[in-house]
């Protein structure tokens, strides 16, 4: 494919929105896909090279920030990893695929949480590079899917939508995936806010706007299990004065239990950076192994 113009999209949204099913269909790929909502993507990967529209396009499979097997700590140390030694060797994005369920009935905490993760990592100025895909129309009636996407036209991604990013549907065909490309193959390639953060301003990956908010959302999940303990508390004061040994040792064990999540908590941060040092080093070692190959 010597002599045309080589482009990389990144596919993200939560697992079970379909990323890796559209990487399928659209580059002839065969990355492996979890049932339902259960996530087969625990590393990011990117497919071989296929010709569209005179472009040699890359597309990039990531993880979500609801991943079955890994922490969100986890997620963001291997998608910063990438984006940030990608950038360093050069290669921006033309664009960014974030993949949505019209099927999901509500907007629930989840969805929240990677589309806010989403933005955080992509930053304002590259929202024109970003579209908004629905599929699963199938899973649907028109009515009901159209109801639906209105609702998020007017509501949830409202925000990037008055900024430039498009929503488009996948109707679940190669054609509909090589449609939906064709918005993006002739972008100009844009720097998001964390490879900005992380490559031209050497923040660490704590630092960066989606490292504050994963630090937000893991102090959120420290307060209430904190508030459970201060509960269960009381509730063995009463154990005691009431002489239910049999309570009172449950209740123990509970409270044990929150401590041990809450001081797995706390250590999140340092870990986020170790995690993130890590991913780095094993991205390294690929890249030499897959270098050595190449002089063989």
């Amino acid at each position: 494919m010597t002599g045309t113009l080589s482009i990389r999209i990144a596919i993200m949204g939560p697992s079970g929105s379909g990323k890796t099913t559209f990487i399928n269909e659209a580059s002839g790929s065969d990355f492996a896909i979890g049932k339902g909502l259960e996530s087969c993507t625990s590393e990011v990967q990117a497919t071989n090279p296929f010709k569209l529209n005179g472009r040699e396009v890359t597309l990039i499979d990531t993880p979500g920030f609801d991943d079955t097997s890994r922490s969100d700590t986890d997620i963001l140390a291997m998608i910063g990893a990438y984006l940030s030694q990608t950038y360093e060797h050069g290669a921006k994005l033309a664009g960014i695929i974030y993949m949505h369920r019209i099927s999901d009935f509500r907007m629930g905490g989840t969805n929240k949480r990677n589309f806010k993760m989403f933005r955080e990592l992509c930053g304002e100025s590259t929202l024109r590079n970003v579209l908004i895909v629905t599929n699963m129309w199938s899973e649907v009636s028109s009515e009901l899917g159209e109801m639906r996407e209105k609702e998020l036209e007017n509501n949830f991604f409202k925000g990037i939508l008055d900024k430039g990013a498009r929503m488009l549907r996948h109707e679940g065909t190669r054609e509909s995936t090589h449609r939906t490309l064709r918005y993006l193959v002739h972008n100009q390639p844009a720097t998001l806010l964390i490879q900005k953060e992380l490559v031209n301003e050497h923040k660490n990956i704590i630092q960066t706007s989606a490292g504050s908010e994963l630090t937000r959302v893991l102090n959120e999940q420290r307060e209430r299990h904190e508030e459970v303990v201060a509960q269960l508390r009381k509730d063995m004061e009463a154990a005691i004065r009431d002489k239910d040994h049999e309570t009172r040792e449950e209740l123990k064990d509970e409270i044990r239990t929150k401590h041990e999540q809450i001081l797995k908590l706390q250590g999140e941060n340092e870990r986020l950076e170790a995690e993130f040092k890590a991913a780095k080093e094993r991205r390294r070692c690929l890249e030499r192994t897959a270098g050595d190959g190449e002089k063989g």
